[in-house]
């Protein structure tokens, strides 16, 4: 039987998030029989369409696959697959109607999700508009945005599945008459924490904002044309929120529809959490992911990518996911019914730039771009036939008659194949770099839990280095102190330089245009991040938005470096061992002495709007840099509190601390006792904003609830790469 070769970074993931442990908390399952657990309890489909079939074979083919860590299904899977739990499904897109009725049974639709551990989009764009008529009370309407409010409760008070705090997608239309409410809803009030949002973008409104037009605005209870806005200006609005937060998204809702297959079924309006899976009302997803880099064979001193395996590999993907379809509990009948009818799965990647760095091939170039359409296009191209192979032998989908499969000539199982998905902690687990995704550093740590450092060092680069002639006992030491790249590193060769590329090497252009050569072969959609560098304008959010529309992707998410005061990933300083290896070493906080303020300092007075009214913030400088805060609060109904907090911070920049540590801290204490009404979020805010005109860019952080490490926007959602936590 084969055994599994897990790392120990691999192995802590595991044990910490989705082996079985006993009422006490103790670990009582291997890696090994997890892998078995699921591979056994996916193979019981196969007997349902074949009395004779010996689901044994499948069981142990379905092993090997997850074993050899050539591809891992979504973490429901992983988690619940032959358990009490047994929902498989990592998202779901749940309706919302214009009545109090409907608002409130996808409010209990949604409490019923995240307690079996999935996650939840929406869209919002069919409530009425705030203070639009209620007939039957003679009232008005508080809108969309007041009602999210309701959904973001929930969630904060369900702990999903017993790991995590569910995700949440809200999507609302461009016309739809609170539209600018929207956009801003998360910037200062902290009140929609625990949401991704994104504006469903039209055809018409992306014509109207190319030629600076106008646009109407309907009121979706009446259809008619209540205002019209300049596109140009409400598309400056989103960038410029995005620029700031990293949010909202776009979804282009049109675009997505186009190529929506069961346009007879229903119209697509909303997305799960990270936006990759374009659903219909109560659809869910299932999803894996083929490691890449798995599918390598060397020859000599290079690599090639080895077709034949990949081959295999998606037959017997294809094959688990469809599997997954008929043995999933599904948390509400509704969800099930579509979900057989149209049986969608998402079959994608990972490990795509650890590929690239063994093929030679630099990530932003035209042969990094052509070698993403290959792969994706051979993925797609074997995915349909598998699915074709098992429409044969088990029946298309039900919905297939009417579909564009049907108008097209394909018979498929399946109504979406292929997808490009967050992999988050799956591909922890593998060891490798996240789906489509340019790796975030060559060199790096990562806080587990309790303290615990793992090291992750890219041992291609100290092969490839020793191979090129390149290498020296420094090299990894220079490499942290330039950031974790050998972009500028002079023994590097500039060829190797641009192999060896990391994310924030790469242009914003370069990052939409990797995501539109996979999307070209992605049934649904794919989840990505554009990065931006720190000191990127709103305008190049904006140039982002337009570039993506232009090649066809049907959702962007940018995020500015720097828009979140500490990075997840650190790259500390790094030691050799005794045994040769090499790890991070200690980090020592050297704190300054307390610095004596003189009687007059230059300062920041900044003017914060919170629900209360007002408030001022004073930072004082010493040399350029904050040393000082001082906070009036709204209407001074928190004087004594917000004086501590500012006196304690005060101390904390005079001991030599930063700015960002303080509203670090602010953000832990909103998130964890948020029915405070102390304006913490407030002060961040304000602490953005003085930063920011200094010239340093910060905003409001969110810290990892479970380890406190800083989170990090990839793959489309907010994710800690110490721990494995995802908010998606």
């Amino acid at each position: 039987m084969q055994t599994v070769t897990l790392s120990p970074n691999a192995i802590r993931v595991l044990e910490k998030r989705y082996l079985a442990k006993s009422a006490k908390g103790e670990v009582i399952e291997t890696a090994e029989e997890l892998f078995r657990r699921v591979a056994k309890n996916i193979a019981e489909a196969d007997p349902h369409y074949n009395a004779t079939e010996d689901p044994a074979k499948t069981e142990d083919a379905f092993y090997a696959l997850m074993v050899s860590g050539r591809f891992l299904p979504n973490s429901p899977t992983l988690m619940n697959a032959g358990r009490e739990l047994q929902q498989l499904s990592a998202c779901f897109v749940l309706p919302v109607g214009d009545s109090i009725c409907e608002i409130f049974d996808a409010v209990k639709q949604t409490a019923i999700i995240h307690k079996s551990g999935g996650g939840t989009g929406f869209s919002f764009s069919r409530l009425r508009p705030k203070d639009d008529l209620v007939r039957t009370t003679g009232g008005v309407s508080s809108g969309p945005v007041s009602f999210m409010s309701v959904f973001n409760h929930t969630t904060e008070a369900i702990k999903q599945g017993g790991t995590r705090r569910g995700a949440n997608m809200g999507i609302l239309r461009v016309d739809h008459p609170d539209i600018l409410d929207f956009i801003h809803c998360k910037a200062d009030t902290g009140k929609i924490i625990n949401f991704n949002i994104s504006v469903a973008i039209t055809d018409e409104f992306m014509r109207a904002a190319r030629e600076d037009k106008d646009y109407p605005l309907i009121n979706p209870r009446t259809r008619e044309t209540v205002k019209r806005l300049s596109a140009r200006m409400v598309l400056d609005e989103i960038a410029k929120e995005a620029h700031a937060t990293g949010e909202p998204g776009l979804f282009f809702v049109d675009v997505t529809n186009r190529t929506n297959p069961t346009p007879h079924v229903g119209e697509i309006e909303a997305t799960n959490p990270c936006g990759e899976q374009p659903l219909l009302p109560y659809e869910s997803c299932n999803l894996g992911s083929i490691n890449l880099e798995r599918h390598l064979k060397r020859i000599d001193d290079r690599y090639e990518i080895d077709w034949e395996a990949l081959e295999g590999t998606i037959r017997t993907s294809v094959h688990f996911l469809d599997n997954v379809i008929d043995v999933n509990r599904y948390p509400i009948r509704q969800i099930e019914e579509i979900t057989k009818a149209n049986r969608k799965i998402g079959l994608g990647v990972m490990g795509f730039a650890r590929m690239l760095f063994k093929l030679g091939v630099p990530y932003n170039c035209l042969d990094g771009l052509r070698v993403a359409q290959q792969v994706m296009a051979f993925v797609r191209r074997v995915g349909y036939e598998q699915s074709g192979q098992l429409a044969e032998l088990r029946g298309v989908y039900p919905n297939w008659r009417g579909s564009l499969h049907e108008k097209r000539g394909q018979r498929v199982r399946n109504a979406y194949i292929t997808t490009i998905a967050p992999t988050g902690t799956v591909s922890m687990i593998a060891d490798t770099s996240g789906g489509c995704e340019p790796e975030f550093s060559l060199i790096w740590y990562k806080n587990v839990m309790d303290g615990e450092k793992l090291p992750y060092i890219l041992d291609y680069l100290i092969e490839a280095a020793k191979r090129e002639g390149f290498w020296s006992e420094d090299l990894l030491e220079r490499i942290v102190k330039n950031k974790g790249s050998v972009n500028g590193i002079d023994q590097v060769p500039p060829e190797w330089q641009r192999v060896f590329v990391t994310a924030h090497e790469i242009s914003p252009e370069w990052h939409v245009r990797m995501q539109a050569a996979f999307q070209e072969y992605s049934d649904s959609a794919v989840s990505k991040t554009i990065n931006l560098p720190s000191d990127a304008g709103v305008e190049e959010v904006t140039k982002a938005y337009l570039l993506a529309y232009e090649l066809g992707c049907k959702g962007i998410t940018v995020y500015r470096d720097g828009a979140r005061p500490d990075q997840v990933m650190n790259v500390g300083s790094f030691r050799r061992n005794g045994d040769g290896s090499h790890g991070p070493a200690p980090e020592d906080l050297a704190w300054g002495k307390l610095v004596e303020l003189a009687d007059i300092v230059d300062e920041k007075r900044i003017r914060v709007k919170t629900a209360d009214g007002n408030a001022y913030l004073h930072v004082g400088l010493v040399d350029g840099q904050p040393r000082e805060i001082f906070g009036n609060p709204a209407l001074g109904a928190y004087q004594s509190t917000v004086a501590l907090v500012c006196r304690l911070g005060s101390t904390v920049l005079r001991l030599g601390g930063t700015v960002e540590m303080i509203m670090d801290q602010l953000n832990k204490v909103h998130r964890e006792y948020g029915d405070v009404r102390i304006p913490l979020l407030a002060l961040n805010r304000g602490f953005q904003r003085v930063m920011e005109d200094l010239g340093q860019h910060v905003s409001i952080t969110e810290s990892c609830p479970e380890c406190r490490r800083q989170m990090r926007m990839v793959e489309g959602c907010m994710k800690c790469h110490d721990c494995g936590f995802s908010r998606c």
